[in-house]
């Protein structure tokens, strides 16, 4: 979602079948990227420390190294490909990690927000 002085702008939410929750993270943020306009500076939050590493620490190692790690391959390359490419071209946008559950209103709503999707999409 994309929130404007404590006011919701724009939202998605959506389901994904047979996936993953690092999959669906990877997903959220390459979604709330889309929703903020070029140009605009914003901070991204997730609760996700995993996507939030990816893209901020590990992600321009990876690609120097040809998408491998020491340990093996990168789970989810897609994905993590997309990520670090969106945000390389909007530098205006930080990504944030926020912890979860602990009544941030907007991640709480983040929340409800994928249940809404999980819940829909599986119908």
């Amino acid at each position: 979602m994309y929130v404007k002085e404590n006011e919701i702008i724009d939202e998605a939410y959506g389901y994904g079948g047979e996936t993953t929750n690092n999959r669906m993270e990877l997903l959220a943020l390459i979604e709330a990227a889309s929703l903020v306009p070029e140009g605009t500076p914003a901070t991204v939050y997730s609760d996700s420390n995993l996507a939030v590493r990816t893209i901020n620490e590990w992600a321009a190692g990876w690609e120097k190294k040809g998408w491998r790690r020491k340990s093996g391959p990168v789970q989810n390359l897609d994905l993590v490909k997309e990520a670090y490419r969106v945000y390389r071209q909007r530098p205006n946008l930080d990504v944030t990690w926020i912890k979860a559950h602990v009544g941030f209103r907007w991640n709480e709503y983040a929340d409800e927000l994928a249940n809404r999707g999980r819940l829909e999409g599986s119908r």
